[in-house]
């Protein structure tokens, strides 16, 4: 919170920026960088996209959701590394392993995975976003493997594996005495009251869903450019703070229609409680690959799905060159604005020369 309340202020120094063309300045604080703030996803997710556009391929590609049932997700709220890693895992692997049966799609697929841990109304909701293409590489390598046009994998066979695999290793976590339970759920540290405690979501299914493939690439681009970078709330779902609280839009998705979207007015502290349950751990990665697109395979992975595909090899583009503080044009022109002052932590830049005092002092 101290990062996000700093952020763009002058308590992180910052610089003065002059437009080429007409001059104007205008003063700019640096940003805090921190992963969880709203203000400062923009570079970061526009540097992340320029990397990803030349992962994709000429296919479909769908959109798969894993999500925690409620009894599970409270424990995973006071063991987020522990938990978010496993759901990370089961997930990913109950992908490969369904899509590598040759009942379904028989070929070895690639997953780009990433990590939410709210609902609409900022509430603990831990679930994990996919973005997968349709089809894959056969396992012996010779031919690309399409999936069908609207149909990727059986969502309900999905979910029995992704159950039985999450639940029978958050069990050996337990057992190996590497998840703390306190407060309400401080019962749970024996193992029978923790196993009762998980015997109704064993015969309950698990939500596992998939939507019909993406209009095209641009619509994959654009989709991730909204998912990857944020965090719990966009500034735009901002309505109004005031002595009531922070008012805010959010979806209410057990209605339908125009009802679905909702205002909520929550007390200041309430708001930012909510936000904060859902800062990560330290160092905890929340957008992962899998398969073809995992870090040690995934150019020549990449490279014999086009051949398979017969497609041309994208541009290599230096992608360095992306900005890490991309600065607006001028507001007055349009104009380049370059860094003519920079200014430390805490300190207010200098104000320009007061050009009329100086003509008055030369006035005769």
């Amino acid at each position: 919170m101290s990062a996000i309340e700093n952020c763009r202020t002058a308590a992180l120094g910052g610089h003065v920026e002059a437009c080429e063309d007409c001059g104007q300045w205008r003063i700019a604080y640096n940003s805090c960088r921190n992963r969880h703030c709203p203000k400062c996803q923009g570079a970061a997710a526009r540097a992340w996209l320029a990397e990803r556009e030349t992962d994709l391929l000429p296919v479909g590609y769908f959109h798969v959701v894993f999500t925690l049932p409620a009894e599970v997700a409270d424990i995973a709220f006071q063991n987020k590394t522990a938990v978010y890693d496993l759901l990370f895992k089961a997930a990913s692997e109950t992908m490969l392993t369904i899509a590598a049966d040759p009942k379904h799609l028989g070929a070895r697929i690639g997953i780009t995975a990433v990590l939410h841990t709210w609902g609409s109304a900022m509430t603990h909701h831990p679930h994990v976003h996919m973005i997968v293409p349709g089809g894959g590489i056969a396992p012996d390598g010779s031919r690309w493997i399409n999936s069908r046009p609207a149909f990727l994998l059986p969502v309900r066979v999905l979910g029995k594996l992704f159950r039985r695999l999450f639940l029978s290793r958050l069990v050996a976590l337990h057992d190996a005495g590497r998840l703390a339970v306190f407060g309400s759920l401080a019962h749970l540290a024996q193992r029978r009251a923790f196993l009762r405690h998980l015997a109704p979501v064993r015969n309950k299914r698990w939500v596992v869903y998939a939507k019909a493939p993406f209009a095209g690439p641009e619509a994959v681009l654009a989709y991730l450019s909204r998912y990857t970078h944020r965090v719990a709330i966009s500034n735009s779902r901002l309505i109004a703070i005031d002595e009531r609280g922070v008012t805010f839009r959010y979806k209410d998705y057990r209605r339908n229609g125009a009802d679905r979207q909702q205002v909520m007015t929550l007390a200041a502290d309430e708001f930012i409680r909510r936000f904060l349950i859902h800062v990560l751990p330290r160092g905890f990665h929340r957008i992962r690959h899998y398969g073809l697109l995992a870090g040690s395979a995934r150019k020549a992975s990449l490279a014999l799905a086009r051949e398979l595909l017969d497609v041309a090899a994208p541009p290599d583009d230096d992608t360095s060159g992306v900005p890490d503080d991309f600065r607006p044009p001028c507001r007055c022109c349009g104009g380049r604005m370059i860094i003519i002052e920079t200014f430390e932590r805490f300190r207010q830049p200098r104000g320009p020369p007061d050009t009329t005092a100086t003509n008055r002092e030369k006035a005769p």
